[in-house]
């Protein structure tokens, strides 16, 4: 390795959580704060916790309550009837077989077409 390029690496670095947990761990700095760790982390610990930023959740609730609201009130309106529509049938056009030599129904050459100005 080449010398005075890499950072110092510390053995014992230290990892403070907001909880109050403090990790020790190998890492290029000497010490770092975070927000959330396995101690306090929901995931971890089977605790729920709703973090509300903003009445967000409660914004939330409310959108759906008013979806579900909207949904009952036009089940209960009577739509519109509309005309069956009628299947149309189209005549079926005779299929080509393909010739004995193994070309096309032309005999293996392209049809040309003139161009007229």
């Amino acid at each position: 390795m080449k010398k005075n390029i890499h950072p110092q690496y510390y053995t014992t670095a230290k990892i403070v959580c907001s909880c109050g947990k403090v990790h020790e761990i190998g890492s290029t700095h000497e010490e770092m704060k975070v927000e959330i760790c396995s101690a306090c982390h929901p995931f971890f610990t089977g605790q729920e916790k709703l973090i509300d930023t903003a009445g967000r959740v409660e914004k939330f609730k409310a959108r759906r309550a008013k979806a579900e609201l909207t949904k009952a009130s036009a089940k209960s309106k009577p739509s519109p009837k509309k005309k069956p529509k009628t299947a149309e049938v189209e005549e079926a056009k005779p299929v080509r077989k393909p010739s004995a030599k193994g070309g096309s129904a032309s005999g293996g050459k392209k049809a040309l077409k003139k161009v007229s100005k």
